[in-house]
């Protein structure tokens, strides 16, 4: 059956929502926020020494918190208290304080706090769901694991794929970075039916892929057979492994998973491997430039920030990682569904 092309963002948009409550209870019953800015507008820098917290963390927390409409920045781009999040203050009568407080030793809460204070879990064996942690394995080895996870993220890549695939550049070649089910590629080579892809990923994740494949090529769509013939599969490590070399490259929700450093040197990683006059693609969900927002989107910044070493980034962030690995940035922006888009940046040609 055939559904009409809706935005399902309201889904993700109610499953993520639960991160702004912990965040919110986080702020005002454990972390002294508004009490901290009670005395006066703080740098983001200012805030987060007093609060005693890292930078991811805190680029989680104030974010949320200004999404939310309770925090602002002002002229000088420092943090204060908005007329709605005074009534956050312990001195402001009446205020919300021991309202907001019902909550304050849900698990849940404790747990964001937990990680809020130590920029993620106290005990390093708990594990991330999606990425690897220090010298420990990737959890993305286990088969078991792998098949959970990709399947579990199956259905997003399905619905957007297609979309995504018709919004890209038409080239040779695409090499999908972390390409999990491999969706993304096998639109685009229905889209482009003389071009190859590559799915790149960890072994576990690419048996997964190509069953979904096996499904994909059976469908009944127009050239879908043809498809399967067209894509190679290979299994590596996107931090370690040489890269094939392509004219396309599409980093679809994978930035995200990392820490700024990690990105940056995955910005240069995927540079190096796009030949001259190719391009970069990123797809993801973006923080506003000014960092105070959308709120769907800081939402899912705490969701990343629990499961994973990373966090939402915005244009801006994204930009200066790809500048700084020698591409040019394309200005437009590119929305697809479900708050994502797609921004990218090319390769110069060298010589004549």
């Amino acid at each position: 059956m055939q559904y009409p092309l809706l935005d399902l963002a309201p889904i993700t948009r109610h499953l993520r929502a639960v991160a702004s409550s912990r965040l919110l209870i986080a702020a005002v019953h454990h972390l002294p926020v508004f009490e901290c800015l009670a005395k006066g507008p703080l740098s983001i820098e200012g805030l987060r020494h007093q609060l005693g917290l890292q930078q991811r963390p805190a680029m989680v927390l104030f974010p949320a918190l200004c999404a939310m409409g309770l925090l602002a920045f002002d002229s000088e781009h420092k943090l204060l208290i908005t007329p709605l999040g005074k009534y956050l203050l312990v001195s402001s009568s009446p205020n919300l304080t021991g309202y907001v407080g019902l909550e304050k030793n849900d698990a849940g809460v404790l747990e964001m706090v937990e990680r809020l204070k130590n920029d993620g879990p106290l005990d390093v064996n708990i594990g991330l769901s999606y990425v690897k942690e220090g010298n420990t394995a990737s959890p993305m080895d286990d088969p078991q694991s792998a098949r959970f996870f990709t399947l579990a993220l199956a259905g997003r890549a399905q619905y957007l794929s297609p979309l995504v695939a018709a919004k890209l550049p038409g080239k040779t070649h695409l090499l999908d970075v972390a390409g999990g089910t491999g969706y993304y590629s096998y639109e685009w080579l229905l889209a482009n039916p003389t071009a190859r892809a590559t799915v790149f990923d960890r072994t576990a994740v690419l048996e997964v892929a190509k069953e979904l494949l096996d499904s994909f090529s059976r469908s009944g769509r127009p050239g879908a057979q043809s498809v399967k013939a067209r894509v190679a599969f290979q299994p590596g490590d996107m931090l370690t492994d040489e890269l094939p070399k392509t004219d396309l490259l599409l980093a679809a929700s994978l930035f995200h998973d990392w820490p700024e450093s990690t990105c940056r040197r995955l910005a240069k990683r995927f540079a190096e491997a796009i030949h001259p006059g190719g391009e970069l693609c990123v797809h993801d969900a973006f923080l506003n430039d000014s960092l105070d927002g959308p709120l769907a989107v800081t939402d899912y910044s705490a969701m990343l920030f629990l499961h994973t070493k990373g966090r939402a980034y915005s244009r801006k962030e994204y930009a200066a990682w790809l500048k700084e690995a020698g591409l040019e940035v394309k200005e437009q922006y590119v929305p697809t569904l479900m708050e994502y888009g797609l921004i990218s940046a090319s390769k110069a040609y060298t010589g004549e």
